[in-house]
Order: C-alpha cells, then sequence, then structure tokens
C-alpha cells in the first residue's frame, strides 16, 4: 500500500524512481479508508534528503499513512529553502491540538551543547511532553533520543574522545520482542556522534528496558512505556551515501576527521559503501509501524490517551 504524503513533496520523484509506491494527497482522498497519521518533526540541516530517507522506510508496509511535517517556530533553517518549510511544514502551535497514532523525532545538529543552551530546548521540551498524551508511539533519533531520554528520565549524556562515526555490529537483547520480530542475532547501525549514552546509568532506571546494544558504539536501542516511547542512538535511516558525504564534506575543514569505520569497502573512500544495515532498517520500521502503532492506537484516533 503507498505512502499518503503531500502533493509536490521533492521526495516524491526520488522514491518514484525508485519503484517505491507513494500516492499524493489529491489520488488519495478517493480512498475510503482510516489511514495511519504520522507526523515528523524534522531537526536535520537538510530536511528534503531526511524527508525521503524516511518515507523510504515507512512506505515499506501494507499500511497507509498520512505523513504530517512538523517545524519549530523557535528556529529558523538555514539549509532549506524557505518556499519549502512554508509548502510542507506546520508549526507545534498548528498541530498541537491533534492527535497522532505514530511521531518520528530526528537528531539535530547540536549535541556539544548542554541540553538547555540549545536555543529550542524549551519548545522541543514542549513537543516532548505533548508526544506522551498525543501520540501512540514515538521514535526519538540520535540527538532526539538522548535529549528525550534527558527530558523524560535524566539520562545524562558525555562527550566522547572522539566522533562515534562508522556503521557498528548491534546485538538483540530481547529477540521475543515484537519490534525484533525477524530481525538476525545481530544487525548493523550508522552513527554519526560526539556524545554518548552510558548502559549503566540506562539498566539503573526501572522505567527504561535497554533491547539493543554494540561493545563499540553502546546502547543502540532503549525501549520506555512499554512500546510507547523508542530511542534510536544510530541511523537506520540513513541512505547508502550519506556517511561518505559527511566524511568528505568535513575533510581538511577539521582537524577531527577521520574515515567512517566498517564503512568503505576495503576501507578506500574511492570505493563504494558497503551496505549493510538497510534490510534491518526497513524491517524495524514495519515492525513498528505495524506492532507499536497500527495493532495499539484506537481507530478513533481522539481517543488516544
Amino acid at each position: 500500500m503507498p505512502l499518503r504524503i503531500p502533493d509536490k513533496l521533492p521526495a516524491i520523484n526520488a522514491l518514484k524512481r525508485e519503484n517505491i509506491f507513494v500516492m499524493d494527497t489529491s489520488r488519495a482522498h478517493a480512498q475510503d479508508i482510516r489511514p495511519l497519521s504520522i507526523v515528523i518533526l524534522n531537526l536535520m540541516p537538510l530536511k528534503i534528503t531526511t524527508e525521503t530517507d524516511l518515507i523510504r522506510l515507512l512506505s515499506n508496509t501494507p499500511l497507509q499513512m498520512d505523513v504530517t511535517f512538523m517545524k519549530l517556530k523557535s528556529h529558523t533553517p538555514k539549509n532549506t529553502p524557505i518556499e519549502h518549510m512554508m509548502m510542507f511544514y506546520k508549526d507545534f502551535d498548528e498541530l498541537s491540538g491533534k492527535k497522532f497514532d505514530g511521531m518520528i523525532i530526528t537528531g539535530a545538529p547540536v549535541e556539544l551543547l548542554e541540553y538547555e543552551e540549545v536555543n529550542y530546548w524549551d519548545e522541543v521540551t514542549r513537543i516532548f511532553e505533548w508526544a506522551k498524551s498525543h501520540v501512540t508511539s514515538t521514535l526519538y533519533i540520535c540527538w532526539a533520543a538522548q535529549a528525550g531520554l534527558y527530558y523524560h528520565y535524566g539520562i545524562p549524556k558525555y562527550a566522547l574522545p572522539k566522533k562515534k562515526f562508522g556503521i557498528f555490529k548491534q546485538y538483540v537483547d530481547d529477540p521475543l520482542l515484537p519490534i525484533f520480530r525477524g530481525f538476525d542475532d545481530y544487525f548493523y547501525m550508522p552513527h554519526s556522534r560526539h556524545t554518548e549514552i552510558r548502559r549503566g546509568d540506562i539498566t539503573a532506571d526501572n522505567r527504561l528496558k535497554l533491547i539493543a546494544e554494540s561493545p563499540d558504539s553502546g546502547p543502540s536501542i532503549i525501549m520506555a512505556r512499554d512500546g510507547r516511547e523508542f530511542f534510536i542512538t544510530g541511523h537506520l535511516e540513513y541512505a547508502p551515501d550519506t556517511l561518505d558525504k559527511e566524511y568528505k564534506r568535513d575533510l581538511g575543514k577539521r582537524d577531527d576527521v577521520e574515515m567512517p569505520v566498517n564503512y568503505y569497502r576495503n576501507d578506500d573512500p574511492s570505493d563504494k559503501p558497503l551496505v549493510r544495515w538497510r534490510a534491518h532498517a526497513n524491517l524495524l520500521f514495519s515492525n513498528w509501524i505495524n506492532y507499536y502503532v497500527y495493532q495499539e492506537t484506537p481507530y478513533d484516533i481522539n481517543k488516544i490517551e
């Protein structure tokens, strides 16, 4: 089944070239069905790229979904045309009276700042709090995962001696959870971050369940409130060339740039990346939509509690 997204969103053409079935709003109105309602708070600088990455994963399910993009009123993005933001994004104030079946909150390039120093911290924490009562299940990704764990559960972050950058093997701690249905014993996840959360802080809080981790990159997926919240410290949504672009963008411009580990074939940046996270990324997003959104959300969306 298709994903229902706004007319003329740039992701439509990119995904159609990949033979991914998407349906614009005009055509979808002809179908008599209650689609799932998904809201994405996109905090990434390259918003159009992130839109495409997330829609690609959400489309791999037989369920029809309405996708809404949320933006912050207290922050103006520098790398996305204002016309795009005005056409496809809505402020939190416009959406705060609505309820959603699922929500995704992305990472943001502010991890070296203390949370309270982020200029939109007050607004983003209002959204974190709102999601608890207005969304059936929320995925927090990368910086949002660290920020959400700090806001909701007081979990601190720690600066890393060097950037955690590359593809890291993750081990499933509870393979019987529906989020891991169809998973192998381990899977790979891209990481790109300067800070970390620590295992001991997670396991010391009985409200949190550490469900996937790596000896090299630490905790990777934490579940809370029986699946109403998932915190993912890496970037399963990344396209094959995302880390390559980031590496080549920063090379020579920063003194802390190292080649992403376990990424290029033969560790040769002139060669193509070895993609080994895509299958599990599709599976995780499909399992989330099926088991933690579709099967948990009420038919009357206004009855979400």
